[in-house]
């Protein structure tokens, strides 16, 4: 028979399916459900987890105002990837002392934008930038981004960001040089991140950083370790207070008792439990008399918010709401492009009882869906939201 996905009866949706599903049923489809009351929770978790740090809202995981708001109202910080999302936080009243820009590739005229709006912490990797805010940003605050791997992320971050050791130990001291303010060290293990021992070698890297440019006069203030905390998607993780014991572990023994201030950048762990996706199954179809699978087509794809199926990297719990015989299937989005395709490789199960027209429940799809959703591929618009009640 038919079995329920994977964390079916610990995600809060799942506890109280038969409500989102009565307030779903006459929603047009496809459709992205948010419940910002999990939002809330997962936040006062964090929080809980890692009570000597500030949290930087990751504001590009889901750029709802509801949520904006509701995490500014909890007393978080926000890291801004561009003059947009600044332009929108300032409209909803977040003073800029509580945003750091933390895009590592920006233009010359975004950084003396954001200067002149007020915000002082910014994130540098390369020479030309740190002399883009020396010149427009000038007495700020930098933190520098080393490379890490990503090794054990479902959503590696590595290579584009961050640079080596060596690279970044010279950025420092020409920082003193420029007129900034070298503030302290970043880094991202990749999103998603399943190891937690990614964090022990990017821990120590910041600790051999600040010792060697304590050498040379400069104390360094604050390390920001990040993002990469983990969603309930199909494949287990450990808790955030276990990744948080761990991770104050491993900065405890490299910094002793000398800590740093200490910053996260959170933003897939804080919102994606939080989404779910209402979706119509559009034609079941077999290619051949003989092949073993059928297609599944949804009228949400990877144009429609779901990208980071790309290479079937984040596999999200999928859930169909029939009885029957299960069969493994392949699942496919609506739009003309034949890389449209969900999973192919990794085989989702079905009840053999769907059929076109039934509706298909897409689990943990609060971050990175809306936002990267296509604006008007093949004329599709991009996915719709909508907040849940309080009393779902």
């Amino acid at each position: 028979m038919y079995k329920e996905p994977y964390h079916f009866h610990t995600n809060r949706y799942y506890e109280k399916f038969e409500k989102v599903r009565s307030f779903s049923q006459n929603l047009e489809t496809p459709i992205l459900l948010i419940d910002t009351q999990l939002i809330k929770q997962k936040y006062l978790d964090l929080v809980s987890s890692f009570p000597q740090a500030s949290i930087y809202y990751a504001l590009k995981a889901n750029p709802l105002n509801e949520v904006a708001t509701l995490l500014h109202d909890l007393g978080s910080n926000f890291d801004v990837a561009s003059r947009y999302e600044l332009d929108q936080l300032l409209s909803l009243g977040i003073s800029p002392d509580r945003l750091s820009f933390g895009n590592t590739i920006k233009k010359r005229s975004d950084i003396a934008y954001f200067y002149q709006k007020g915000v002082r912490l910014f994130a540098t990797d390369s020479e030309n930038d740190l002399i883009n805010l020396s010149e427009l940003a000038p007495q700020a605050k930098i933190f520098f981004r080393i490379l890490t791997e990503g090794t054990g992320a479902d959503w590696p971050l590595s290579r584009k960001f961050g640079a080596h050791s060596d690279m970044i130990y010279r950025l420092i001291l020409q920082s003193v040089d420029l007129g900034l303010t070298p503030w302290g060290i970043s880094f991202h293990v990749g999103s998603q991140q399943r190891d937690i021992g990614q964090w022990d070698d990017a821990v120590s890297r910041c600790k051999y950083l600040f010792d060697a440019v304590a050498e040379e006069g400069i104390e360094l203030k604050m390390i920001n370790i990040g993002g990469g905390f983990p969603a309930n998607y199909v494949d287990p993780t450990y808790s955030v207070s276990e990744y948080a014991e761990e991770i104050m572990r491993f900065i405890s023994e490299d910094f002793g008792d000398d800590i740093p201030e200490i910053i996260l950048e959170p933003g897939r762990s804080l919102v994606a439990d939080a989404g779910i996706i209402v979706s119509e199954v559009i034609n079941i179809s077999r290619k051949s008399k003989n092949n073993m699978y059928q297609w599944v087509f949804l009228d949400i794809g990877k144009f429609g918010g779901l990208i980071e199926t790309i290479d079937e990297s984040i596999k999200f719990p999928i859930y169909f709401d029939k009885d029957g015989f299960s069969e493994e299937v392949i699942i496919a989005g609506p739009t003309c492009d034949s890389m449209d395709i969900l999973y192919e490789h990794f085989k989702y199960h079905m009840p053999d009882t769907v059929r076109p027209g039934d509706r298909a429940y897409i689990f943990t799809t609060g971050a990175y869906t809306q936002s990267y959703s296509s604006v008007n591929f093949n004329g599709f618009p991009p996915l719709k939201v909508m907040i849940l009640p309080k009393d779902i």
